[in-house]
């Protein structure tokens, strides 16, 4: 089941992020299409696809997506108009990105419970040809302060780990997504993402990671998968 606000997300690591109940639900859309796609099952590939077409859109602006993107009522903040809430737009950048971090992989579990982004970046250094690089994109992320500018850096960011194979926490990553849109937001997830990284062990002192097991997190009753 989805980890509620006082469930560490289960990991060896003792520095991994927890989830609240909006990153449990986002966690749990992810592992039902991630078990899928590494199944090689038809619906989880064609699911992703629609996805990555849906990159850098609004919510709500691609119908082929909206069985994965949707969020439920019991997410959804109390205002609702013409823009997207929150987490409706958290929602869909999430499984974007999730989308794009998977490609092509059918061998490893991309998202993986209790990485945050910020430890999944200091992986990164460890693995990437230029760690001054990373450092230089991920810095570029810490100087974006609202929400657009900030989902440019991470796609370059995403990419990156995609190709070097580090998962990340989806349902995590959500939250700091909902958060980074509130007026205090912003220098709230850098502070977040920057302790991440620093509090990494050193590359020789890193424990295994533990992928998310679909088989634990079952799909919540209004979750829907293409058929």
């Amino acid at each position: 089941m989805p980890a509620d606000q006082d469930t560490p997300t289960p990991t060896r690591n003792r520095s991994a992020r927890r989830r609240g109940s909006f990153g449990g639900y986002v966690a749990t859309k992810v592992a039902v299409l991630q078990d899928g796609y590494l199944r090689e099952e038809s619906f989880a590939i064609a699911a992703l696809a629609r996805l990555r077409a849906g990159l850098g859109r609004e919510p709500g602006e691609d119908f082929a997506i909206l069985a994965q993107t949707q969020v439920n009522k019991d997410h959804l903040e109390h205002w609702l108009g013409g823009e997207p809430t929150h987490t409706e737009r958290a929602m869909h950048t999430a499984l974007t990105l999730y989308a794009v971090h998977q490609q092509s992989i059918r061998d490893r579990a991309m998202h993986e419970d209790g990485r945050g982004l910020g430890a999944a970046v200091n992986l990164l250094t460890s693995k990437a040809a230029s760690a001054e690089a990373v450092r230089r994109r991920f810095a570029a992320l810490g100087t974006a302060t609202s929400y657009s500018p900030v989902t440019t850096h991470l796609r370059s960011l995403i990419r990156l780990l995609r190709d070097h194979r580090i998962p990340l926490d989806y349902g995590v990553l959500a939250e700091d997504l909902v958060k980074l849109q509130k007026p205090w937001g912003p220098s709230e997830v850098r502070g977040l993402w920057g302790r991440d990284f620093y509090r990494q062990p050193e590359p020789g002192e890193r424990p295994e990671g533990n992928a998310t097991d679909p088989n634990i997190e079952s799909a919540p009753a209004d979750a829907t998968s293409e058929e």
